[in-house]
């Protein structure tokens, strides 16, 4: 009888613990400028009970520190080799007892090592070269592997001489070549985006994804870093989705070892003579599950196909939010659909999508899932040139209550005294003029403050935007249009009131 009311509790908190996953969304908790003209990477660590998060961009990785609430603080700014980068493949990591942050250049054709300070900041201690030995000229994706006696960098590049590397790390940051597999018309190393690994029964896999070679690719690692080639599966134009293999990721989930691939698909690439192989068939965008069987070896599972009520068009990252016996929560970053779209994985390894947010930025590679006190977070940069922004966002239990209404979002202007009143002028017809340039606002109006009670604090003029759903508002704060109307009123400006709230629609 015992053992029957442990079952039936079991039961209901494993249902209602999905019912719980089921209602996940995302809730924008900050965002900042970042010092380059875009952010291409983001990881991050956690340092001293602190977490910090690096932003590569063109040129310059920026660190910030995020705390419980959310809330992003900028740290410093480290400049790249040669001012170049962009910071593609990013990894922090201890390297017996000393914290790193590893850092393909990707224009620099370099592998750059800084030492992680007390407060965050880097100094640089290493970097190397690409030659014709190694593979990290366009160097993309890095990952660190720990073995029994020591620990491994893997590189993978891209266009002129893709293929894997391994590295050696020492405990002073300095890399030594292990080995290098230049790619071939079997593996699929061309472009490797994404990399993740799975330790099974003491053994220790790596798995890559092509993006020119449209395929993912697995290897055995042994423990002196050297590593084989065991099984490799291609695309095709019905089920596999996988050409323009991109992000690469995994979770063990009961006894099972999974793996998820998606891809930024070639049609979205309109650069000449950059897509080697041209002969793409164009089938749809989707997610691709693995299997992983006791030989380490990839087999195809399962497919999240896009449609209509998922935001999955040019998947460019894909982060693990949560993982327990029963499933994982994950997160997908998307460029062409601009947006981060939540999904599940259950134990036998089918995938379903909980909720998506439009982030009104296209996001590239630049996402980064951490967890703070038991909340979980997700960091995203925009790879939107100009833009020069990142977010964060907590996960978090779906509004129910405002089901139904629409968003408004007030925001009042108080002008310096001397502010002059042509310039006010404009600055206030640009931004009445946001409703014509951003479609997502369902209604605009505005004027100029009459109250006659005294306390209005010398608030001037009053807006008042309407948004029929939390996406709207998302694009509306990244449009460049609202960008360039607070870049002109911002100067002329006292002080800013911003605040937001569900209404019911009248």
């Amino acid at each position: 009888m015992k053992n029957l009311i442990l079952l039936i509790a079991l039961l209901w908190f494993q249902i209602g613990y999905s019912q719980v996953c089921d209602n996940l969304t995302l809730y924008r908790t900050d965002f900042k400028n970042v010092s380059g003209n875009n952010t291409v990477s983001i990881t991050s660590y956690e340092k001293n009970g602190k977490y910090y998060v690096y932003a590569g961009g063109e040129g310059d990785v920026d660190v910030f520190s995020l705390n419980a609430q959310g809330k992003l603080t900028h740290v410093e700014k480290q400049e790249l080799y040669k001012k170049k980068g962009p910071a593609r493949g990013m990894v922090a990591d201890n390297i017996k007892g000393t914290d790193f942050l590893f850092l393909a250049n990707k224009f620099g054709d370099a592998i750059e090592v800084f030492k992680i300070l007390d407060d965050g900041a880097l100094e640089q201690v290493f970097m190397i070269h690409d030659n014709e030995d190694i593979h990290i000229g366009i160097g993309i994706t890095l990952q660190v592997i720990h073995m029994k006696n020591a620990s491994y960098l893997f590189a993978g590049g891209l266009e002129e001489t893709p293929g894997l590397s391994c590295f050696l790390i020492h405990e002073d940051g300095k890399l030594t070549h292990v080995q290098s597999m230049k790619d071939d018309d079997r593996i699929h190393t061309d472009g490797i985006i994404g990399m993740f690994v799975h330790k099974i029964d003491g053994k220790t896999f790596l798995y890559t994804g092509g993006f020119q070679d449209n395929g993912v690719s697995s290897f055995r690692v042994y423990d002196n870093g050297k590593f084989k080639n065991i099984n490799n599966v291609s695309d095709n134009t019905t089920d596999k989705y996988l050409t323009g293999t991109y992000p690469v990721n995994g979770a063990k989930i009961g006894s099972n070892y999974y793996v998820i691939v998606g891809h930024r698909h070639h049609k979205y690439y309109t650069r000449k003579g950059f897509i080697k192989k041209t002969d793409f068939v164009y089938h749809g965008d989707a997610l691709s599950v693995f299997k992983v069987n006791k030989k380490g070896e990839l087999v195809p599972h399962s497919v999240l196909k896009d449609d209509e009520n998922t935001k999955l068009q040019g998947q460019t990252r894909i982060e693990m939010v949560s993982v327990n016996n029963n499933e994982a929560i994950l997160a997908v970053g998307t460029r062409d659909d601009a947006s981060i779209q939540l999904c599940k994985l259950n134990e036998q390894g089918i995938l379903s999508p909980i909720n998506y947010l439009q982030t009104g930025f296209p996001v590239y590679y630049g996402l980064r899932s951490l967890t703070i006190e038991d909340d979980n977070f997700l960091v995203a940069g925009s790879i939107q040139w100009g833009l020069r922004k990142i977010a964060a966002y907590k996960v978090g239990l779906k509004d129910l209550s405002a089901s139904g209404k629409v968003l408004r979002h007030v925001v009042s202007f108080r002008f310096k005294k001397d502010a002059n009143q042509e310039k006010v002028n404009e600055a206030l017809a640009m931004f009445g003029n946001l409703k014509n340039e951003i479609p997502e606002i369902s209604k605009l109006e505005w004027g100029l403050n009459n109250s006659t009670e005294g306390l209005s604090k010398g608030f001037d003029y009053c807006f008042t935007i309407t948004f029929n759903d939390v996406h709207a508002r998302e694009i509306y704060v990244f449009h460049k249009a609202h960008l360039a109307a607070g870049k002109k009123i911002m100067p002329l400006l006292d002080d800013v009131f911003v605040m937001d709230y569900w209404s019911d629609n009248e």
